[in-house]
C-alpha cells in the first residue's frame, strides 16, 4: 500500500512500486481527466505536476511520488474558479477533440509558473520547449492561449 497526495487529498493506493502513476490516479483514484497516450512518454497526453514539475505520468513509478504533490487536470481550478490558462484555453477555443488537452494544460502551466519565477516575460523559445503531441494540429492556438494566460497570472 502507497500513499499519494493528489489534488490535496491522501489517497492510500494498492499496486506495485513499479506501476506508472497514470494508472494509479486512473484506476485506483477514479481521476479520469489524465489521458493515456502512448505509454513511452513522448505523447504529452499523461502529463500532471510533481512537486510542480510537468511529469509524463505514463512512465513515472508511483513509488517516485509518493511523499510528493501531485496536481491533476482536476485540480487545477480553485473552489470552482479555473485556473487563468484554462480560461485562455477556453478563450481561444484550442480544444478539438479534446483528448490531449489535460497534459497541454498541465505543460503550459508548469512552463508559466517557472517563467514567472524567472521574474520574466514567456518567450517563443519558451514555447518551444512544450513537446506534448496535438493530432488535431491545434498549436497555433495553443501557444496564443499560453501567452495569455501568462500575462493574466
Amino acid at each position: 500500500m502507497l500513499r499519494l497526495n493528489i489534488n490535496g487529498k491522501d489517497y492510500d493506493v494498492d499496486v506495485e512500486p513499479e506501476t506508472p502513476l497514470l494508472w494509479a490516479i486512473r484506476e485506483n483514484v477514479g481521476l479520469t481527466g489524465t489521458k493515456y497516450g502512448c505509454g513511452i512518454a513522448q505523447c504529452g497526453a499523461c502529463t500532471v505536476h510533481v512537486d510542480g514539475v510537468a511529469t509524463r505520468s505514463c512512465s513515472f513509478p508511483v513509488s517516485g511520488a509518493v511523499n510528493t504533490k501531485i496536481t491533476t487536470i482536476e485540480g487545477l481550478a480553485q473552489n470552482g474558479i479555473l485556473h487563468k490558462v484554462q480560461k485562455a484555453w477556453i478563450e481561444h477555443d484550442v480544444a478539438q477533440c479534446g483528448y490531449c488537452q489535460p497534459g497541454q494544460i498541465m505543460a503550459a502551466v508548469a512552463l508559466v509558473r517557472k517563467v514567472q519565477r524567472e521574474g520574466r516575460a514567456i518567450t517563443e523559445a519558451d514555447l518551444d520547449t512544450i513537446r506534448n503531441v496535438c493530432r488535431c494540429g491545434t498549436y497555433p492556438r495553443i501557444r496564443d492561449a499560453i501567452k495569455a494566460g501568462a500575462q493574466r497570472m
